[in-house]
């Protein structure tokens, strides 16, 4: 996941110069930000890139624009008991998110880099 300053200045660069399709787009007013999803493909054959815009919040210094990995998954609750159960940590259990009702968790790796879960829908890899 990638914050950006100007949404649709970073959609044109993904789509119009990099060649990536915009997937999807949702605004969550009461967070005020707007989540956007690109990629080269569908979401549940390829990666895709998220890209936040914080609506209060036009300009990042390079670095602090970093969020965190986004992953779908088929079954959030046993990822995160596979996870646990490897020794992993889960630093948020699975749950809605706090402006949605997608269900997300996250774990932390070992150097403390969040890695978000996403529970996949039947028609998206990442809901």
């Amino acid at each position: 996941m990638l914050r950006v300053g100007d949404l649709d200045r970073s959609l044109l660069f993904y789509t119009d110069v990099m060649g990536m399709k915009l997937l999807r787009r949702k605004d969550y007013p009461s967070g005020r930000f707007t989540l956007a999803f690109v990629g080269y493909g569908e979401e549940h054959d390829t990666t895709v890139l998220e890209l936040t815009h914080n609506w209060d919040k036009n300009h990042y210094q390079l670095g602090e624009g970093y969020g965190h990995i986004a992953l779908g998954v088929e079954d959030i609750k046993s990822t995160c008991s596979i996870i646990a159960a490897r020794g992993g940590r889960v630093v948020r259990e699975p749950g809605p998110m706090k402006h949605g009702t997608t269900m997300i968790a996250f774990v932390e790796d070992p150097d403390g880099y969040k890695i978000e879960l996403i529970q996949a829908s039947p028609k998206n890899s990442l809901t």
